[in-house]
């Protein structure tokens, strides 16, 4: 697909200062998938390839401030939103959102823990979140989210279901998940032992499109879930169908994956390289 112009992407997430997964991340998939990414910090997220150490959460009237400052100035062709944390920050998005064109795109990751398994959400906030995903056109929650989410739609604890077992009972999940809550969601096939590690999104008439792609023996994938939201949202703000932008994120995400060992970054879930193909082209990487 040729873009008629770039699409102006808008990230709502927390920080990751060795620039694996959030924010950093969001920026390298919008870029690599051919957008101008733009970033609104909720969180500032102490954390490296080993987990997170502490997060520090700025006053809210200046994530409002930062929203209206981009709002105000840039016109915005999608949105992606990651990491909230807390209940105060969701009711400050979905009051964004309540603000914005309603046909712009947007594309939720529903980060509840790190790789690391350390917790990254307030479990206050679980309602809120619930609240907060119908407004989106496509989530991206991994196995163990899709499995939350699930419960937590059921009226069960909110952070403290198990991940999905198997590829079938995740697109179960999926699917009852996005007739529940009237949105698309991409039900992800990294956290599931299977030798495909693709991707099916899963639309609330339960109509599906799956993506095969090989699993990759590598410990380095941190940041996965950021990148493949990010992406698939850029490719939304370009115009393509979901289907169209599902596919491409989760091939481009692969081969990302292909080459994260040639990174060499940190001692623990090393980050994916992001810009793969333009290492390529500049004769850096091989084929």
């Amino acid at each position: 697909m040729t873009f008629d112009s770039i699409p102006r992407v808008l990230s709502i997430a927390g920080t990751d200062p060795t620039g694996g997964a959030g924010i950093q991340a969001d920026i390298k998939a919008i870029s690599a998938a051919g957008g101008f990414a733009m970033t609104v910090v909720t969180s500032l997220v102490s954390q490296n390839t080993r987990g997170v150490r502490e997060i520090f959460t700025p006053p809210h009237s200046f994530l409002r401030e930062q929203l209206e400052a981009v709002r105000s100035d840039v016109d915005i062709d999608a949105i992606k939103i990651g990491m909230l944390g807390d209940r105060e920050t969701i009711t400050e998005v979905a009051d964004f959102l309540g603000c914005i064109d309603a046909d712009i795109p947007v594309v939720i990751d529903p980060v509840m823990k790190a790789s690391s398994g350390d917790l990254l959400h307030d479990e206050r906030s679980a309602d809120a979140l619930i609240e907060l995903l119908p407004r989106a056109d496509l989530i991206t929650p991994n196995a163990g989210e899709l499995a939350v989410l699930r419960q937590a739609m059921n009226g069960g604890g909110p952070f403290h279901a198990g991940a999905c077992a198997n590829r079938e009972e995740s697109l179960a999940y999926a699917t009852e998940v996005a007739r529940t809550l009237h949105t698309a969601v991409v039900c992800k096939g990294g956290h599931i032992s299977d030798a495909d590690t693709g991707n099916t999104l899963i639309t609330p008439d339960g109509a599906q499109w799956h993506t095969p792609v090989e699993r990759i023996d590598t410990r380095n994938t941190h940041g996965t879930g950021c990148s493949l939201s990010s992406a698939i949202a850029t490719r939304l703000g370009a115009g393509e169908h979901a289907s169209e932008a599902v596919h491409w994120a989760t091939v481009w995400l692969h081969e990302a994956i292909a080459h994260a060992d040639e990174l060499e970054v940190g001692h623990g879930h090393g980050p994916v390289h992001h810009f793969h193909q333009l290492y390529r082209q500049a004769g850096l990487l091989g084929e």
